[in-house]
């Protein structure tokens, strides 16, 4: 007899229909799965078996063949465990139902016939609520994920025999659902705020920059200057998520197997800080199955590389393509994905190896040839794609002890809101540009003119200073976020000097 039950798979983050067909012939018993399954799907074999004595039912001492529909597209995963299962009881007459074109079926089984919770359920559940007609059966551990795809039929089954129930009887189980504005609310609330930080206020000047702009900075100074703490309080300034941004982020991590349990919904921008041991693949994504790397992870939120002259020089320059496009395309010999990965960098380094170069406190005993070694580790077309450098001196026990907490985080992300209105308003003809950071060189010239007396103070700058090239447009782009945040049409003076103090590499590194 032939069954035939419908399931899902992922391709990236996005989601396709699986037709799980079911064959079972008077051969010699076998197992065998068609559809270029990977080792998990060729596995799963055992499970179902099992899982299906175990549930009181029979398996067939016959030969069973399933195949996994479109047969072209290399599968991966457990979540065909549970409709393998189904298609095999249909197959054999042992649930009293005929049509199963309207139900989709995906979760992984244990040995005694439990629905174990799977990877990637979000974009499947989006899948199908673009088809329509559609109701789903899934793990009880992937309900409420399922749920944030609206006007979606829920069913969250806790084992194979309560599937075979509900399928039979269709009324014995209500939809799953939940009130999507108060979990989006609920999980927009960040723990940590700006107004833990003191001290530092030229650098927490400097990062309220970046997050009106979508600058990517580099904070430079000795151990316990606070680079760290600061960094991860970057995300509570930037814009708050919207749904769209906050489902896209939720479907990456969802199919990276790292949404949190118990969080069906990722409403706080992403803070990304990987160990600089990490390798291309990490970083990027990859894998004989291509995962996400830190960089997709990062999407919609801060990747924070601390320790940035210890990373090694290969898996920084690979960051040269999500920088600019906003995306990470991975290929193999059997597929090619395409990750999304529009992030801000954020990264962290200090002045020297020893970490005390030019602090007025700690004695530096690294020589100059030793300090230009380190620092060129950095390579220069990673540095060109950050716009704002800033020195932290250290913070003493006094001043720590002495000043009071500094501004909260929902203060400062109220002006950077303000900014990026007026951004978006700016470039409204323009969808590929998403602040400032992102003007190209015509950009520049149509939206960062600038008086005489800018004029003027910026020739200085580059002539007296010995800034770089590189740093030019730069300095025209932060400062044109300085006046944004100042609420200022043009570009004044005041703007320009202030971004000119956020190029200290170009004063003082490589020249």
């Amino acid at each position: 007899m032939i069954s035939k039950v419908l399931s899902a798979a992922i391709v990236g983050i996005n989601a396709y229909i699986v037709g799980v067909e079911t064959d079972i012939s008077p051969q010699m018993p076998s197992f065998t799965t068609v559809g270029l399954p990977e080792t998990a799907v060729k596995e799963s074999k055992d499970r179902v078996k099992a899982a299906i004595k175990n549930s009181g039912y029979y398996f067939p001492a016959k030969k069973v063949t399933i195949n996994l529909a479109p047969a072209d597209v290399k599968k991966a995963g457990t979540a065909f465990d549970f409709p393998m299962a189904i298609g095999i009881l249909a197959a054999t007459g042992q649930i009293r139902r005929d049509d199963f074109s309207d139900v989709v079926f995906l979760g992984e089984l244990s040995l005694d016939g439990t629905l174990r919770p799977i990877n990637g359920i979000l974009p499947m559940a989006m899948k199908l609520r673009e088809l329509g007609g559609k109701k789903l059966l899934l793990p009880k551990g992937n309900a409420s994920e399922a749920a944030i795809a609206e006007d979606l039929p829920i069913y969250s089954i806790r084992n194979l025999a309560e599937a075979v129930k509900f399928l039979e009887e269709g009324n014995s189980i209500q939809p799953h659902k939940i009130d999507i504005k108060r979990v989006f609310n609920q999980a927009s609330v960040y723990e940590i705020d700006f107004s833990d930080v003191k001290g530092q206020e030229h650098a927490k000047r400097a990062m309220e920059v970046a997050a009106a702009g979508g600058h990517n900075i580099l904070l430079i100074g000795p151990p316990g200057s606070g680079k760290t703490m600061l960094a991860r309080r970057l995300p509570t300034i930037l814009p708050h998520m919207t749904l769209d941004e906050a489902l896209e982020t939720t479907k990456i991590h969802s199919v990276a197997g790292l949404l949190p349990k118990g969080t069906p919904l990722l409403a706080t921008r992403s803070f990304r800080s990987p160990h600089h041991t990490i390798s291309d693949a990490g970083l990027i994504g990859g894998g004989a199955y291509p995962k996400p790397g830190e960089v997709s992870l990062a999407h919609h939120g801060v990747l924070f590389l601390d320790e940035l002259a210890e990373f090694k020089r290969s898996v920084l320059d690979m960051m040269r393509q999500p920088l600019e496009d906003g995306q990470v395309t991975i290929s193999r010999a059997s597929m090619s994905l395409t990750y999304p990965s529009r992030f801000m960098l954020a990264a962290a380094m200090n002045p020297c190896p020893c970490g005390y170069f030019g602090d007025e406190f700690h004695e530096c005993k690294c020589s100059t040839g030793a300090i230009m070694k380190y620092r060129s580790r950095v390579s220069g077309p990673l540095l060109d794609r950050i716009d704002i450098h800033i020195d932290m001196p250290s913070v003493q026990y006094e001043d720590l002890a002495s000043m009071p907490s500094g501004e909260e985080s929902e203060a400062i992300r109220e002006r950077v809101n303000r900014a990026r209105e007026i951004q978006v308003k700016r470039f409204m003809d323009r969808p590929d540009i998403f602040g400032n950071a992102h003007m190209n060189s015509r950009d520049i010239q149509r939206y960062c003119r600038i008086g005489e007396k800018s004029a003027n103070l910026l020739k200085v700058a580059i002539n007296r200073l010995g800034l770089s090239a590189r740093a030019y447009n730069r300095i025209l782009k932060v400062g044109r976020t300085i006046a944004d945040l100042s609420e200022s049409e043009d570009i004044l003076p005041e703007h320009i000097a202030e971004a000119i103090q956020y190029r200290s590499l170009d004063r003082n590194l490589w020249n």
